[in-house]
């Protein structure tokens, strides 16, 4: 298997809620970049979890959170408060990314220090008729619906991240060129989001996951501009247009979203 495996869906019961997570399972052969608190780093691993936890997390222990929702063995463990069931997915020249979007507590990354994070405003009738589309493939699931959005604790407690993004591609990639593909994912989001008409570059506690291939010649680069870094970048911001798209139509329906 060089590709994304399709991810299985489980739920379980977690202070009164009914809570789902997203589990792909790579097996051996996969090298990994991530900025999980659960498997985070550069190195070997053979799956990756992406767990719905509640609004407000408040839990001081996530590594071992995720660890025991995980499999066993190495891997990487996500959290988000977003509804992991509406993931959207997209393909470019066999690169694969998904995504998971919740955005409750937009940021701007250079906010003025001690400026607490806005509640999302509407996005402008303007942006909504006139964000460009791309030419990425993609399919997204769209079962269940709602949105638990994030909130700051106030506490020393890791906050769940809410656009999470994990991208795979079958080919092998040197160390300076997975930080380089981590830059183009997170460059190819905020796109994605400003053309969505959503007024930030994310959200204070997005997690992302970068898988190739061990074997075979690795690819020096992974920049916007390099062959299977434009590829990451067009599936990234297909997929992250797509949830951001899905998730403001969801919380037009719901304005506690």
């Amino acid at each position: 298997m060089t590709g994304l495996p399709r991810p299985s869906l489980t739920y379980r019961m977690e202070d009164g809620l009914r809570l789902g997570a997203l589990l792909w399972r790579f097996g051996p052969g996969w090298r990994m970049i991530s900025s999980a608190m659960l498997g985070g780093g550069v190195g070997r691993r053979e799956w990756v979890l992406n767990a719905q936890v509640a609004a407000g997390y408040s839990r001081m222990d996530p590594v071992e959170h995720m660890d025991a929702l995980g499999p066993g063995g190495p891997g990487v463990g996500m959290m988000t408060a977003a509804v992991v069931e509406r993931y959207a997915a997209a393909e470019d020249g066999g690169a694969e990314a998904v995504a998971t979007v919740g955005l409750g507590v937009p940021t701007w990354a250079a906010a003025p220090e001690g400026v607490p994070d806005p509640g999302l405003p509407a996005a402008p009738e303007s942006a909504r008729e006139t964000a460009p589309e791309s030419g990425a493939e993609s399919a997204r699931e769209t079962v269940g619906a709602g949105d638990a959005g994030v909130l700051e604790t106030g506490g020393r407690a890791p906050r769940p991240g809410t656009i999470n993004i994990l991208v795979a591609v079958p080919v092998a990639f040197s160390d300076p060129a997975l930080v380089n593909a981590v830059m183009t994912v997170t460059e190819a989001k905020t796109q994605a989001l400003l053309e969505a008409g959503f007024p930030c570059t994310g959200t204070a506690s997005d997690a992302v996951c970068v898988a190739v291939r061990e074997d075979g010649p690795a690819e020096a680069f992974g920049g916007p501009r390099s062959v299977w870094g434009a590829r990451i970048a067009r599936a990234v911001h297909r997929a992250v247009l797509d949830g951001a798209r899905d998730w403001r139509t969801r919380r037009e329906h719901s304005p506690l979203l």
